[in-house]
């Protein structure tokens, strides 16, 4: 009987046939359940019976799961049995307490909504009992010390180069650098950014996947540098750029298998990675060296470029952990273009910027005021280094944790305010003091027109850096589309001020749009940050990470105005030491704990 007084047709006998095999075999009628429209099942109560509701007894068959029966009447019925005979659900029925099954090793767990749960200490990484904060610190002192030493090898390899080639050498090889390299950005699409982001259980098939993606896209951007280097040798050298630029893209495959590089990176083994990355550079170093003294004149360059990537090439594939296969399914292809696109869209505008501020500059001002924005370019450059290693070392653990926000915003800020400590002293510095360099190292009469550009340059790269590791963040939640909003905002900007001031103002024009355009993308960044992180603080973000530089500027443009307009030499160099000193003390007082927190885990077993 249904609870309301009516008969229930689910468990009720049909003449001619045997027992209900839904009744239960030991003591009569088993204990009713109530189940509601949700599909939720419990004991029922007869004071208080759900609506609509009803009554069912649990399948008898030893071990078997309970379910919900919701169909009714004779199709309901029979597929109910027929169910019941085999052992599944049948229509309607929903499994109430299925038996766990044991999570395979290494399988990621997923959340109520299938999204993974990750845990970064069993799934993504062999942590070898420490935990992952002090895994990322030790990785950050490695790869600081491989950056030294390859911009060490870097500048010990061109002061050896300049002895023995002609500046004719360098400006062929200066030509195929700009334009291909140029051209380059376009195929930092994100791949591999994409691999070590996603965490698919079966990580071989992962690798095969991406690495099948990898070797297409760069088939077809090879094709495309393939179409572009005569329109290059065109415009620019017409006989001597043309074989050069056709044997450099033998390199191109070398750049595909330095795919296992990828895996190391993702299960944060830095020094493993870092060893095999040098094979590059110090065969390039042994080759360029060799074939300069030998007389081969930029051949040594682009000859060393090629042996240097196969070479690692080479010892990549070699200590690979997964055969390499070429594996493609049109979801990953999906799934990486929604990753990728963004950034390629991206890196379109940050082209188009660059080339669009050095065609205009040369065609209105010159050759020199070319040179003029490319050396504030080169200097300003150096305020990235400490972001490089800092959000380049955190990057797989931040993957590892996409999913807990709290701990996203804790390292977004923390990695911040640590990279800052080093760029914006660099680019207060760099403003406060272009002048000086200019006159004392530079030379006024060649550079002279180039302060105002340092002095812009340098602001823009302090400020640019705040949020400047935003990208980490968006590329560990797969969600890349605000780079390229923020990028096409910059694009609007230069189009919008920056070109017309260069156009109407020259230099200073130039360094104003920069400015705007710094602020542009800023301002962009932290609108799409509160949107992650509701709870952060933008204002004492700012404030607090520039505390430190802004004393020292202060201090030094206080000692400045006492000092008066007189000759400077030695009152420069007091000057500089006054910065360095003020930054460091402001930093031991404002960011104590930061330095003590990032010293602790350099400390730690």
């Amino acid at each position: 009987m249904d609870v309301r007084g009516g008969p229930r047709p689910l468990l009720a006998r049909r003449p001619g046939r045997g027992p209900d095999p839904l009744r239960a075999r030991r003591g009569g009628r088993a204990p009713r359940r109530r189940v509601d429209h949700a599909g939720v099942g419990r004991r029922a109560s007869a004071a208080q019976p759900a609506r609509g509701a009803r009554l069912v007894a649990p399948p008898s068959r030893a071990g078997a799961h309970r379910r919900v029966v919701g169909a009714g009447g004779r199709r309901g019925r029979r597929a109910v049995r027929r169910a019941h005979r085999r052992g599944a659900p049948g229509p309607g029925r929903v499994r109430l307490a299925a038996r766990p099954r044991p999570r395979a090793p290494g399988r990621p767990s997923r959340g109520p909504s299938g999204g993974l749960v990750s845990s970064p200490g069993s799934q993504r990484f062999d942590l070898r009992g420490r935990s992952l904060r002090v895994v990322a610190a030790r990785g950050t002192l490695v790869n600081s010390v491989f950056l030294v030493a390859l911009a060490a090898l870097g500048l010990l390899r061109g002061v050896i180069l300049a002895r023995f080639l002609e500046p004719d050498d360098y400006g062929i090889w200066g030509v195929l650098i700009i334009s291909l390299g140029t051209l380059l950005w376009l195929k930092q699409v994100g791949i591999g950014d994409k691999y070590i982001q996603q965490d698919d259980p079966d990580q071989q098939l992962a690798f095969q996947k991406a690495f099948t993606l990898e070797l297409a896209f760069t088939a077809l951007f090879t094709l495309v540098l393939a179409g572009a280097i005569p329109v290059i040798a065109v415009t620019f050298a017409p006989s001597e750029i043309v074989l050069p630029g056709y044997v450099l893209l033998c390199v191109m495959p070398a750049l595909v298998l330095q795919a296992p590089l990828w895996i190391y990176y993702r299960r944060l083994e830095f020094l493993k990675q870092r060893l095999l990355q040098a094979v590059d550079p110090l065969v390039s170093f042994v080759v360029a060296i060799a074939l300069a003294i030998a007389g081969a004149g930029y051949w040594a360059l682009v000859l060393a470029v090629v042996a240097g990537g196969w070479a690692s090439a080479i010892v990549s594939v070699r200590s690979c952990p997964y055969p390499l296969r070429l594996r493609y399914d049109r979801g990953t292809l999906r799934s990486y273009a929604s990753f990728s696109i963004p950034l390629l869209l991206a890196s379109g505008s940050a082209i188009v910027i660059a080339q669009g501020t050095i065609t205009a500059t040369t065609a209105h001002l010159g050759i020199a005021a070319a040179g003029v924005v490319t050396l504030a370019a080169s200097i300003s450059q150096f305020a990235d280094r400490v972001d490089q290693i800092v959000s380049g070392t955190l990057y797989p653990a931040i993957c590892a944790v996409a999913d807990r926000t709290e701990v996203l915003q804790e390292v977004f800020t923390k990695a911040n305010r640590i990279a800052l400590l080093w760029a914006a002293p660099f680019g207060l510095g760099l403003a406060v003091f272009a002048g000086d360099l200019v006159h004392f190292v530079l030379g006024q009469d060649r550079w002279g027109d180039a302060i105002p550009v340092l002095e812009a340059f340098g602001v823009a790269a302090a400020v640019n850096h705040l949020g400047f590791n935003w990208d980490s963040i968006l590329r560990a939640r797969d969600d890349t589309r605000p780079m390229a909003v923020a990028a096409g905002l910059t694009l609007v900007a230069f189009l919008v001020v920056t070109l017309p001031l260069i156009l109407l103002e020259g230099l200073e024009g130039l360094a104003v749009g920069f400015l705007v355009q710094t602020v542009v993308v800023v301002l962009a960044r932290f609108w799409f940050l509160r949107r992650i992180f509701p709870a952060f603080r933008t204002l004492a973000h700012c404030v607090r990470a520039f505390a430190p530089a802004l004393v020292a500027t202060a201090v030094t443009l206080g000692l400045r105005l006492l000092d008066g307009a007189s000759a400077r030499g030695l009152v420069t160099i007091a000057e500089l030491a006054t910065f360095v000193a003020a930054t460091a003390v402001a930093t031991v007082a404002l960011e104590r704990d930061l330095v003590r927190e990032a010293r602790g885990y350099l400390r730690r077993d």
